[in-house]
């Protein structure tokens, strides 16, 4: 932070010393331009009247001032100026010179309308061409003249600094000479910078084989692996922030094979001071190398229903949940209410929006969805209007050992809260489901999917409230997600473990499915379930190969990736939608809506009462058997379970009779 304020710094500084010199150059121009004109073509001292001169003189630098800030002369840094700032500067003073003329001409007239006596025998020297060809000359040359002096000096400059600077520094590349690749030189070249740049690549030819602030353009971005080698590169930093979708992702692929550290300037979507660019440069991730456009979103239209409102976020403190109160608390809400299970995620996201100084009222409360009496006195104290519930239990394989507790969490507990949502009144209420509902071939996805017939059925008879549900696919490095999983077993040397060479899965960033989220409450109306288009899925052993190599790591040969097998529950792919559902269209083109199946809500809600009852006798078998009967979709293999459940039963005996012997 302290060098961002130096950066800052410096640059009012030698912006308020340009526009000085600027003040004092173009008087000093009109001052000789005229007292050489008297001189010279007029052969005599006479002055004019001198408070027309000094009225000409004032309004000149005015209106020169006003031409350099319209044509962002000073938004240049000069000390890497190209021949296209030198053409807009000229054209910025002769613009100048020429609304000078005409404005110098009219005032006189009416000057010596209204004083006739005083300027009768005064001559209007200042409105004469040889007054304008000298001036422009002359300012040009001196505007022209300093500039390139300034450069000259800044480059010296820096090429003492820069040579100094290389021992002990990351030799770094910069991809993209654009402005965002001068912008980040410009920085770097700080006294302290750890950064020692040594050239840029360029897929502009134009470009090519020159220098920026005397560090050369050497060539082309498709190769950077050879330029890394020839300048024994440490460090590869991408510059093109407003490059998206595959050339992106090549680019950076290309850039982690090479074996160097990469560091990316976000895109332009996520870039929040555009004056400190280093200052947000982050590791490249995975997210990066998958190739597609961050989806689109309508923000208006979340606002208009954010706006003022009191929000409550179940599981708020979860990767999800902690994103939504990031999102929400940018459409100025009146109050967000956090309820969350686990207190140190909780805390973690209430100690970031007090950091943030965020301007809403801002509540934790730590509880259960599945505790109806202690959830319900959370709905009296704050009357949420807005509901988003992303509390569940979501890791697959432990739902899988421990069926009584996904359903007594993710079906009952949701259940609880979509049933205080109806009796008090909530405006919204949207439900984050998964794609692991459509059928569902596990315990988690089956108790998902339950969720939302539970939500359709009671859109139907809810006379208040607008339900809704939110289908979506893996989130890069959620919790529970495979990343963090991949980064742990490379950190500890490998292997990385994959369940099958040809499974694939839809992915998003955390971002992206929050304003998913958020777009899908703007259209909620009555039950729906919102899907969005992924695009392609992903193979996972594609995701570890590239996770590896963004490590810095060389898959197969430094980190090992090993098959383990389908886990119990889990399918080679994943589906979006039902069979049966169909798509309808929304206003965004990247979000739809599926058909809803038709539920028989008595004979629902009577399964419904049997479950409970079931969960009660935490009999595991029975659990899963009463969870068909509940979701007819749901094709669970009952041998690999009872061979899981077997195979568990036989680890703790082995631990216990372990401790025993200790």
């Amino acid at each position: 932070m302290k060098n961002l304020k130096e950066i800052l710094k410096q640059r009012i500084f030698r912006t308020l010393t340009l526009v000085f010199i600027d003040i004092v150059t173009v008087f000093l121009c009109f001052f000789t331009s005229f007292f050489l004109t008297l001189r010279i073509f007029f052969k005599n001292n006479y002055w004019g009247d001198f408070s027309h001169f000094l009225l000409a003189s004032l309004s000149i630098v005015i209106i020169t001032m006003v031409f350099l800030f319209a044509f962002r002369m000073y938004k240049v840094v000069w000390h890497y100026a190209k021949p296209g700032h030198y053409l807009k500067l000229v054209l910025a003073l002769t613009c100048s010179i020429l609304l000078f003329g005409i404005l110098d001409s009219t005032w006189w007239k009416l000057l010596s309308k209204a004083f006739a006596d005083f300027t009768q025998n005064a001559t209007p020297y200042i409105a004469t061409f040889p007054v304008y060809a000298l001036f422009m000359f002359l300012m040009t040359f001196v505007f022209v003249f300093v500039r390139i002096a300034y450069q000259s000096f800044a480059t010296l400059k820096y090429d003492k600094t820069i040579i100094e600077r290389k021992k002990g520094k990351l030799r770094t590349m910069i991809i993209g000479a654009g402005f965002t690749g001068n912008h980040v030189l410009d920085e770097l070249n700080i006294i302290n910078s750890q950064y020692s740049p040594i050239c840029f690549l360029d897929d502009n030819v134009s470009l090519v084989s020159g220098a920026i602030n005397n560090i050369v353009v050497a060539g082309k971005v498709e190769n950077i692996k050879f330029y890394c080698d020839k300048y024994d590169i440490d460090l590869i930093i991408f510059a093109i922030p407003s490059l998206v979708g595959d050339r992106r992702s090549e680019i950076l692929k290309e850039c982690s094979e090479t074996g160097r550290k990469v560091k990316v300037i976000p895109a332009l979507s996520e870039i929040i001071e555009k004056d400190s660019f280093v200052q947000q440069m982050r590791d490249i991730n995975v997210a990066d190398l998958l190739g597609r456009e961050q989806i689109k979103f309508e923000k208006q239209g979340i606002k208009d229903y954010i706006a003022g409102k009191t929000i409550m976020v179940t599981g708020g403190g979860g990767s999800i949940g902690s994103e939504l109160c990031r999102q929400i608390s940018s459409f100025n809400p009146k109050r967000i209410v956090i309820v969350e299970v686990y207190e140190n995620c909780a805390y973690a996201i209430q100690q970031e929006m007090k950091r943030r100084d965020v301007k809403f009222d801002f509540e934790v409360e730590i509880l259960s969805v599945t505790d109806y009496d202690k959830v319900e006195e959370i709905f009296k104290q704050y009357h949420p209007e807005i509901v988003f519930h992303a509390a569940a239990h979501k890791h697959v394989p432990l739902m899988e050992t421990n069926p009584e507790e996904a359903v007594k969490n993710n079906v009952f507990g949701t259940f609880n809260v979509i049933k205080l949502a109806d009796k008090y009144n909530v405006e919204k209420f949207i439900l984050i489901s998964t794609d692991k509902a459509v059928n569902p071939t596990n315990v988690m996805g089956a108790t998902k999917r339950c969720c939302e017939m539970i939500l359709q059925t009671m859109s139907k008879k809810s006379k208040n409230t607008k339900f809704a549900a939110v289908r979506f696919g893996n989130v890069l490095g959620s919790n529970g997600s495979v990343i963090p999983l991949f980064k742990q077993q490379i950190e500890n040397g490998g292997p990385v473990t994959v369940t099958h060479k040809d499974i694939i899965r839809y992915f998003m960033t955390i971002p992206e499915a929050v304003s998913l989220v958020l777009q899908a409450g703007a259209y909620a109306e009555s039950g729906e379930t919102f899907v969005l288009d992924m695009g392609e899925q992903v193979k996972i052993v594609t995701l570890a190969e590239n996770l590896i190599r963004v490590m810095g790591y060389k898959p197969y040969e430094e980190i090992d990736i090993k098959f383990t097998g389908l886990r119990p529950g889990e399918k080679l792919y994943e589906e979006l939608l039902m069979g049966e559902e169909g798509l309808r269209k929304t206003a965004n083109d990247k979000i739809f809506i599926g058909k809803q199946i038709d539920i028989d809500s008595n004979a629902f809600y009577q399964s419904l009462n049997e479950m409970e009852q079931v969960c009660k006798t935490n009999d595991k078998e029975l659990v899963v058997n009463k969870l068909k009967e509940l979701v007819p979709t749901f094709k669970h293999d009952t041998a690999q379970f009872n061979k899981m459940q077997e195979h568990t039963k036989q680890i703790m005996l082995e631990f216990t009779m372990k401790n025993k012997a200790n």
